[in-house]
């Protein structure tokens, strides 16, 4: 049997799932993600305390995965959240239709005092639900006091085109969008719930509260489960994996494949690990150097350092694509890999890691399921060579449960330095997603420069109130090279620039963001820096965008 209590989440391919889980796992409680159609055996069931049903880019009324019936004939506790909330009131016998505009982003939730009130009197899962949002100060006290039917409690985050036009028998609105549509549905005598928004969302204004009073509150979870029990836990599945073989990580230095390779290094002998460093041009300024210099500090047994720079210039000229760019980057790396693998002698049976976040997995459509819409193609994840590995089973993925800041704690708990540990994001494919349209060995350059002078103005300069630097306080920056030029002054001469955009924005796992907000003298300085320091760019913008609606990198 189970000795460790855990929630079982249905994927139905929403974009947020996974984040479902981490914020569970904030509480202390072990979470599982599998399909939302998987058939629900014992074995599966074993030590579940509650079902939550996923987010969705698809319609409950067009075709899609339909979960097991038999959550609906057991005691576990449910909670749908958007299409989860959607899929249990079709299978139940409510009505969804679609909703005239979509309502998207901040909406202001009222709740129905009267309702929950009489609910909570015969209904002691719904007590335990909505009392536990009382608990956590999501409603003022006085609101219990209050004459008002109705009163705004919070801003919720939503994400959906359809809404529920007849709810389910036994089913009771609790709570209303301020647009007038069902947000929060409790059961009439079981303990089932649904959130037509998504409290998993950072933005969404008690999100996680809500989220523990459904997993401690109903489910009534112990929380026994942290990043150490998972780190105590890794280490033999790779073993189970790897079965002795080689096995070749990728790494390119940053958080990701760095983690990585520390992971491996603690669960297998370093005889049994490769790690090869591609530097293929689109690198950050001194980033061989660095990553060379921190690769021996664990030990390396086998260390290759790889100059292919010309390789991968040549292979993506004339190229503008995004996705073409990020495809013939990814089949590069992996012919290179495979050329080396040759040379190297090791045999057919090795296996192929990477540090792949769930991010990256969910983002290039490849979430637990088989429902997750394709967003970018990530170069370890969507190119075909990567598929053809996939599909033979020899790759693993080590981080692919885990969120960005996750990945961090679990490199700090291999004793790796925070300097690496708290490094910004950098993708794969490097300078070329950073360089709008064809990439060339002059743009690489321009870029490179100026990308060095914003990062460590970035660590140079402090928050006077936090004492933080900018650096610190930012969880991504990072220059974009557009392809345009602008007509400016040099001297007393007319001159044509690049123009350069700065991206800097704050996230706790990379799924939204926000725009840093910059003091306007420090942004300025920069800017000017920027433009006495690189020549080339004779303008500098600043990118206001939140994720969504756009994305964090610009392809």
């Amino acid at each position: 049997m189970n000795e460790q209590d855990k929630i079982l989440i249905l994927d139905f391919g929403g974009q947020t799932t996974a984040l479902i889980g981490r914020r569970i796992r904030e509480t202390g409680v072990y979470t599982e993600i599998i399909p939302g159609d998987t058939p629900l055996s014992d074995k599966i069931l074993d030590g579940v305390k509650g079902i939550i049903l996923s987010g969705s880019p698809e319609s409950v009324y067009a075709a899609g995965a339909i979960p097991d019936k038999r959550i609906y004939n057991s005691e576990i506790p449910l909670l749908g959240i958007c299409y989860g909330l959607q899929r249990i009131m079709t299978d139940l016998g409510g009505k969804v239709v679609p909703l005239p505009k979509m309502e998207y982003g901040g909406v202001e939730i009222f709740m129905n005092l009267k309702t929950i009130k009489r609910l909570s009197k015969f209904n002691k899962a719904a007590q335990r639900f909505l009392s536990g949002f009382t608990k956590r100060k999501i409603f003022e006290l006085r609101h219990f006091f209050s004459e008002q039917s109705k009163f705004p409690a919070f801003t919720a985050w939503m994400s959906h085109g359809d809404t529920l036009s007849e709810l389910a028998p036994g089913f009771i609105e609790t709570g209303t969008s301020a647009t007038g549509f069902p947000a929060l549905i409790c059961h009439e005598e079981k303990p089932w719930f649904g959130l037509q928004f998504h409290p998993e969302v950072s933005h969404c204004e008690f999100g996680s509260s809500i989220l523990a009073s459904f997993v401690l509150d109903v489910c009534g979870c112990a929380q026994n489960w942290t990043m150490e029990k998972y780190l105590e836990k890794i280490p033999a599945q790779l073993r189970k994996q790897a079965n002795g073989k080689p096995l070749l990580l990728l790494i390119s230095g940053g958080v990701d494949s760095t983690v990585t390779a520390a992971l491996l290094l603690k669960a297998l002998p370093p005889e049994q690990v490769h790690l090869m460093y591609i530097d293929t041009g689109l690198m950050r300024s001194g980033e061989t150097e660095e990553v060379t210099t921190i690769l021996n500090r664990f030990g390396v047994k086998n260390l290759h350092i790889l100059h292919c720079e010309n390789e991968f210039l040549a292979a993506l000229k004339n190229h503008e694509s995004p996705e073409e760019k990020r495809k013939i980057i990814g089949d590069l790396f992996i012919s290179i890999q495979e050329r080396e693998v040759d040379r190297l002698k090791l045999p057919e049976d090795y296996f192929l890691v990477q540090g792949t976040l769930y991010t990256d997995l969910i983002e290039s459509g490849k979430g637990i399921g088989k429902k997750a819409h394709l967003i970018k193609s990530h170069h370890n994840v969507g190119s075909p060579l990567v598929e053809a590995k996939r599909a033979a089973g020899k790759i693993i993925e080590p981080l692919g449960e885990l969120y960005k800041d996750e990945a961090r704690a679990l490199g700090r708990l291999l004793s790796l330095d925070e300097s690496l540990v708290g490094r910004h994001p950098f993708p794969g494919p490097g300078l070329a997603v950073r360089i709008l349209g064809e990439v060339t060995h002059e743009k690489c350059a321009i870029l490179r420069e100026a990308d060095a002078v914003f990062i460590n103005e970035l660590k140079r300069r402090r928050n006077p109130v936090t004492n933080k630097t900018l650096y610190e306080e930012i969880w991504q920056a990072f220059a974009v090279l557009l392809p345009v030029r602008s007509v400016g002054i040099a001297g007393d001469g007319r001159k044509y620039g690049w123009v350069l955009t700065l991206r800097a924005i704050t996230s706790a796992d990379g799924m939204t963001a926000d725009v840093y907000p910059f003091n306007i003298k420090d942004i300025t300085e920069i800017s000017t820096l920027i433009t006495n320091t690189v020549p080339q760019i004779g303008r500098v913008c600043l990118d206001i965008s939140s994720k969504p609606p756009a994305t964090i990198e610009w392809e």
